[in-house]
């Protein structure tokens, strides 16, 4: 444990630093939700803040990738790093000189988004650089365990910052963060720089078409890259569908929705222990179709047909437990296929491919929800079998979706799962 501990040093220094900072941004964020709604009373608006940080992410990640690579990586996160916490600081001054309108977070967060888009291939080679090759798995569950701890605490110490000192409260804490983990990268982190620097006086284009030639050329990665774009566009579609059914079909809609949402939190959280201290599998491939099987053929179906808040949570339960075990897979296969000198570009690449279709999937759950499947169960008899599956009023609409989500998601993971295993034989 000692020997762990002294190899992974420096990466616990920068993991547990960068993941305070995490937490910081994203209570910021959600207080920002909050500000927005308590404004505008419009829940199209606030969902503008979330296209607008995935557009450039989206659309700017390969070229991203292909300048990551060519730039020092420490270099990289701590201006990236800075300029987001700029922009906070401007929200900050609009919010005290009562001059904060909607269309300013468009822009912040679209900036912000931006600086993601450069900065997080940046990390993951630096991550790479750091990590002994026997650690990626464990590391890459810590990490998992960090992201679903933030998901656990967001939203309770930004409400309570929020309802005691309003959205500069939350402010003040993210910047404090900001600045420990900045000063911490800055002074006691150094983070080798991959061999192979000739690939920097690459032209631009050309290094972000490498990204795309290597993906080409590994269709493993490829295919499994193109399977979690499958899955993220369900899931998408899941959290547009969530609020919908709970908060109608519960009682105390609000308090359900929060309870559901805790569920899965811990379950993330319990997951991510399971994959920091299980052996590896004999197949990472295989051990990513079964996590994502069991997530997709559990939980949609448990939301649809059943009105009970306990069935909901063991929903949840069973659809995030083996998440973070996925992911660990799924990094592992990534840090030990892709050449250190090539995983900014490669990164990128994947980041395209693959998250992509959230915002596909936020818009089209919303969509099917309000013009499709709330007027057709509004328009179905009290004794009809589609009443007696998925319930009458509003949120039978969105039951009847995760029904639909259930089956396509099963379908996914049957397809991939079978062009996985004839590429890997």
């Amino acid at each position: 444990m000692k020997n762990s501990i002294k190899k992974l040093r420096t990466y616990l220094l920068l993991w547990s630093t960068q993941s305070l900072s995490d937490l910081g941004s994203a209570m910021t964020s959600y207080a920002l939700i909050l500000w927005l709604y308590e404004y505008s009373g419009s829940a199209l608006q606030t969902a503008l803040l979330t296209v607008c940080s995935y557009a450039p992410y989206v659309l700017m990640s390969i070229f991203a990738g292909a300048l990551s690579d060519k730039w020092n990586k420490k270099r990289v996160m701590l201006l990236c790093d800075l300029f987001a916490a700029m922009t906070t600081v401007a929200a900050f001054i609009l919010i005290k000189t009562d001059a904060l309108e909607p269309w300013h977070l468009y822009l912040i967060n679209a900036l912000n988004g931006l600086m993601n888009t450069v900065q997080q291939p940046a990390s993951e080679v630096a991550s790479t650089q750091l990590i002994p090759k026997e650690y990626y798995q464990k590391t890459s569950g810590l990490r998992s365990f960090s992201q679903s701890l933030n998901t656990l605490l967001k939203p309770v110490i930004a409400t309570i910052l929020f309802t005691f000192g309003g959205v500069s409260a939350v402010i003040i804490i993210d910047l404090i963060t900001f600045a420990a983990a900045f000063l911490v990268l800055l002074l006691f982190i150094h983070i080798p720089e991959p061999e192979n620097s000739d690939k920097k006086k690459e032209p631009l284009l050309t290094s972000a078409k490498a990204g795309l030639k290597w993906l080409k050329g590994c269709p493993v990665v490829l295919i499994l890259i193109f399977f979690l774009a499958g899955i993220n566009l369900i899931a998408s579609a899941y959290n547009a569908a969530l609020p919908a059914m709970v908060l109608e079909k519960a009682s105390d809609g609000e308090k359900m929705l929060g309870t559901v949402n805790f569920f899965a939190g811990a379950a993330a959280l319990a997951g991510s222990l399971i994959a920091s201290l299980s052996p590896a599998p004999k197949n990472r491939v295989k051990a990513i179709c079964l996590a994502l099987f069991f997530s997709m053929s559990t939980e949609n179906f448990m939301l649809a047909f059943s009105n009970s808040p306990v069935v909901w949570c063991f929903g949840a339960v069973c659809g995030w437990l083996f998440i973070p075990y996925m992911g660990a897979n799924l990094d592992v296969i990534l840090r030990s296929t892709i050449p250190a000198d090539m995983q900014g570009r490669v990164y990128s690449c994947r980041n395209t491919l693959q998250f992509f279709t959230i915002p596909v999937g936020y818009l089209l759950g919303g969509i099917l929800i309000d013009k499709v499947f709330e007027p057709y169960m509004s328009g179905k008899a009290a004794d009809s079998v589609m009443v007696s599956l998925f319930g009458s009023g509003k949120g039978s609409g969105a039951a009847l979706l995760f029904a639909v989500l259930g089956v396509a998601g099963v379908a996914v993971c049957a397809v991939f799962s079978l062009l996985l295993h004839r590429k890997t034989k």
